[in-house]
């Protein structure tokens, strides 16, 4: 592994283990039948959808990420307005797989992910189709290349979603944020949209089910969500930084991180209807003006230690 990849200590034996109400084994076999179904059906409506205008498509794309996330028994619930169209960086606290189409049911994007996921049955070809970027992430001489493949898809008005940290954590911690994807929001001169993902039980603590953290084969934690009952996932979109107001990627990726992390610092347990949208929206007001406690993504411009490479996006 190379020592330029980002690092997580989560593991599965320590974060990844449901407390709680567990559904029957019919009823997870039913929700992952359901799951394929759709995935499936992604697969084969991609070329369509993709020749539909931006609005339709998106709309398809919302329905249908919803519909992946809730056909594993899982509520959705929305904090703040994606606000107007247009290029924008959209970062985000990575946890899981499913962060993928979480985000997506609110905010369709064409979302940075690791070379592999090109190789993964099923999954692969349909993010290949969703307009995926891909990153050779153990090859540092690849990423100006990226960075600027990311540019031109934000100057060509593209949402592009990213996961700073470069590995997924449980969601009661954090990693830093990388700061080399920050460049295409200064280049494009385009918003950068803080994300704050968080997976619950009823009470509002993390939910552990949802991490794919270590080294969890992806058939482990498929059958764990299916398995789970009573998680809701909450998608915070926290006010966007406006283009100017850091001119240094390094300033960009900090105060970024501090939005997520202090809504992480912040957040207490609330309950909506599945899709609800409530709180303020997501404005041009910096409000990520909080101090940074611990948080960790992936491209990086410094070389961390060995550990987690799991990282789906």
């Amino acid at each position: 592994m190379s020592v330029w990849l980002p690092t997580s200590p989560c593991t599965p034996e320590a974060c990844a283990g449901h407390e709680g109400r567990t559904a029957s084994v019919p009823h997870a076999v039913l929700r992952l039948t359901g799951a394929v179904a759709l995935i499936l059906l992604g697969i084969l409506g991609a070329p369509p959808v993709r020749l539909l205008p931006a609005g339709p498509r998106h709309a398809v794309v919302r329905a249908w990420s919803a519909a992946l996330v809730r056909a594993f028994g899982i509520r959705i619930t929305v904090h703040g307005s994606p606000g107007r169209r247009g290029g924008r960086l959209l970062v985000a606290n990575h946890i899981s797989w499913l962060d993928i189409p979480l985000v997506a049911a609110v905010m369709p994007s064409r979302m940075l992910a690791k070379s592999d996921i090109r190789d993964w049955p099923v999954l692969g070809r349909l993010a290949g189709r969703a307009g995926t970027l891909f990153i050779e992430r153990d090859r540092i001489r690849a990423l100006p290349a990226t960075v600027t493949t990311m540019t031109r898809a934000l100057l060509a008005g593209d949402r592009v979603a990213v996961f700073p940290e470069g590995s997924t954590w449980c969601g009661r911690a954090q990693g830093a944020f990388r700061r080399a994807a920050f460049q295409s929001a200064l280049d494009a001169k385009v918003p950068v949209q803080p994300v704050h993902l968080a997976y619950l039980r009823p009470d509002g603590s993390p939910a552990g089910a949802p991490a794919f953290v270590g080294d969890d084969p992806l058939t482990a934690s498929l059958w764990r969500i299916a398995r789970a009952r009573g998680i809701r996932a909450e998608v915070t979109l926290l006010p966007r930084i406006p283009p100017g107001r850091h001119t240094d990627r390094r300033d960009l990726a900090a105060a970024a991180q501090r939005a997520v992390t202090g809504r992480a610092s912040e957040r207490t347990p609330r309950t909506a209807l599945p899709g609800q949208t409530t709180g303020p929206s997501a404005t041009d007001r910096d409000s990520a003006k909080r101090p940074a406690a611990s948080v960790h993504h992936w491209v990086s411009s410094s070389p961390a230690a060995a550990s987690s490479f799991r990282t789906p996006s």
